[in-house]
Formats: structure tokens, sequence, C-alpha cells
């Protein structure tokens, strides 16, 4: 599903859909999906081993020439950054007054010392980033509706896995993750954040997401979908097998061209 919310419904009505319509949470295809990455691993590694780990994240299906060129800036990747603070504020509740302000309070908080790229701006470098992410911030803030408190939402959810007697790490970062994976109804939903338009490599990114959620929790999530605060365009996809399966396809090609690299 791919939505403009220009209508009535907001970001967590179209992750929540039709409660009655969702399936039986899959506990049984992560043991089969995990042994199609071993085996196809051993096709692409054969018997050698890396010197040091081939590690895959979201980011290396994501980038098309389009979207690095959109993303490779300082101002771009700063941005996305802050934004994405936003998103983590109101996760729990917190009330936006200025985005740029509340973001760069929350990351100061982390200790990240990459916040000092912020603090070198001159006076109008800084002015621009801080009406770019407002302008970001709002269109968030609007199009994501209330957060019902049952769906426990946590922000910044990270996964390891390791494959290949740890010559391959599959590394992820979900930037909102909702619902729990207790029930016998399927009910996470995985949420990516961009301050980029859309394109085919997020495609790639949600479907990561899913695969990687579905290694570590053994159970396949409910939805995977992604948010641009540059476009206002949401797309919400399903999961089921056969998107697992071409991620498992994406990852192995992600390997290969990496160990061709070396």
């Amino acid at each position: 599903m791919t939505t403009l919310l220009d209508s009535p419904m907001n970001v967590v009505d179209a992750l929540r859909g039709d409660r009655a319509t969702r399936p039986s949470v899959d506990r049984s295809s992560a043991a089969g999906l995990r042994a199609s990455l071993e085996d196809g691993l051993f096709e692409v590694l054969g018997t050698a081993r890396p010197t040091s780990p081939i590690v895959v994240r979201s980011a290396s299906l994501r980038l098309s020439p389009r979207t690095a060129e959109l993303t490779s800036s300082a101002h771009g990747r700063l941005r996305g950054v802050l934004v994405n603070h936003v998103l983590r504020l109101w996760s729990v509740g917190t009330t936006i007054e200025n985005a740029f302000d509340d973001a760069l309070s929350a990351w100061r908080a982390t200790d990240d010392e990459s916040i000092r790229l912020v603090d070198t701006m001159d006076i109008d470098e800084r002015a621009r980033l801080a009406t770019d992410v407002a302008a970001h911030g709002v269109t968030l803030t609007r199009s994501l509706g209330p957060m019902p408190g049952r769906w426990m939402p946590r922000s910044s959810v990270r996964a390891n896995q390791s494959l290949a007697g740890g010559h391959v790490l599959l590394r992820d970062v979900v930037d909102l993750m909702i619902g729990t994976d207790d029930r016998d109804v399927a009910s996470i939903v995985l949420f990516d954040l961009t301050t980029a338009p859309l394109g085919e490599g997020v495609e790639r990114a949600m479907r990561y997401h899913a695969l990687v959620q579905t290694l570590r929790t053994s159970a396949v999530p409910l939805r995977t979908s992604a948010f641009s605060t540059a476009t206002g365009e949401l797309w919400v996809r399903d999961v089921d097998h056969e998107m697992l399966r071409r991620s498992v396809g994406e990852v192995l090609a992600c390997v290969a061209d990496q160990w061709g690299r070396r």
C-alpha cells in the first residue's frame, strides 16, 4: 500500500490496518530462512574465510545513485539524525515545541561526538539546518497521529545476526517498532524514516528490516513500512514468505559484491 496521507487516515492508522484480518504469527519460517542464508553464503565464500567480517546493513541495500546523492551532504546527514530524534521524542509522548532545539537537546543527551558538526556551523548554516529540520518535523508530527500506549512503541531498535561462523554479520536499526511478538496473531510493525524521497532502495531496506527481525525473534512481523518527510509519502507492505525469500537473495548478492571487491 502506498499513500500520500492526504486523507483523514494518519500514519499510525495505516500501520495498524484492520485488526480483524491480521494473520496468525509465523514462527516456523525463520529456521528455513537462516538455513538458506547459510547455504548461500557457503556458495559465495566457499572454504575461504575473510580476515575481517563482511558486514551488511540496511544502508548496504538502500542506496541508489539518486538517494546517495541526496543524502551524501553533511547537511542531509545532520537533518536525518535530527528528524530521527524528533521521532524518538514523539514515540515517548513528548510534545514537540521546536523541532530543531528539542531534537538537538535529545541528541546531546546521547554523548554522540558527531554533534560537534552542528556546533561548528556558522550562523547561516545553522539557521538553514534549523529551518529544514523544522519543515521535516512538521510533516512528521502532523502525519503520525496519536500512538496508543498498548502498541508499545520502541525507537532505534538494534539487531545483530552472525552467519557463516561469524564471518558475515547482519546489522540493523529499525527507527520505530510497534506491537508485540508474544501473541498468537502477528502485530509487530517496522517503521523506517527518511528525509529523502522514497525509491527502489527503500523497498530493499524494508525487506531487510523484516528479514533481520524474523531471524532475531523467530517470528515474522506483520508489516514493514517507510515514510518520507520530504514528500509525505508512506509505503506499507505486509510481510510474507515471498518477501523474506527475496531479501535473502538480496543479502547474498550484497555479500557476494563485497567479497568480490576485497
